[in-house]
């Protein structure tokens, strides 16, 4: 259902995404936040965060067993927000859905107390996707201009930790010219997982 209201649930290619926050932890001068008010005519500026039993109440609208996936995305960083998160994989779990978490790798950064891999593994979290979007920690730095130091460093651990604990893990790039695409395609090659190449 499309609206002009900011939306937590949306749908496209067969999946459900939630769109949790607008927080995030690094500002990518390509983000599609830069570049409108949503996707796929959904309105993903929210007015503020929904709290755990709003986005539930959201779910409890749709049939969650026709959806290939359920994917924590949208206009912010999900890890931000890592309690709801975790509350609301669990709640996706019992009900049978594949689950997946869109992340820049930033969310142990974000968490820094707590381990964040093991407490999504614990929750169910099934797969993540995580934006490499650089080749190297310079490049890294200068285009998706991350608010913690050694993020690159720490997206890559984090990816690492996830395909070590048994997630379905897989980069995402950006198609721009300031990244070199077949550098990124080496690094998910030594890491053993697939690539996704985004326009």
């Amino acid at each position: 259902m499309k609206t002009d209201k900011p939306s937590i649930c949306y749908e496209a290619h067969g999946n459900l995404y939630l769109n949790i926050t607008n927080q995030c932890s690094a500002d990518c001068y390509f983000c599609i936040r830069n570049q409108g008010e949503g996707l796929y005519g959904y309105n993903l500026w929210l007015k503020k965060d929904p709290s755990e039993n709003e986005i539930i109440t959201e779910l409890e609208k749709y049939d969650l067993k026709k959806y290939k996936e359920i994917v924590f995305t949208g206009f912010g960083e999900p890890t931000a927000r890592f309690d709801v998160l975790l509350a609301v994989t669990r709640w996706l779990k019992e009900r049978g859905a594949y689950v997946r978490l869109d992340t820049n790798g930033h969310g142990q950064l974000i968490n820094p107390d707590i381990n964040v891999v093991d407490l999504l593994v614990d929750a169910g979290l099934d797969a993540v996707s995580v934006s490499l979007n650089a080749e190297s920690a310079d490049v890294y730095d200068r285009i998706c201009k991350p608010f913690y130091q050694n993020a690159y460093s720490a997206m890559l651990e984090f990816a690492e930790e996830s395909k070590q604990a048994g997630l379905h893990v897989r980069f995402s790039v950006v198609d721009v010219p300031e990244i070199d695409t077949e550098k990124c395609s080496q690094i998910a090659r030594d890491m053993g997982v697939d690539l996704r190449i985004r326009g």
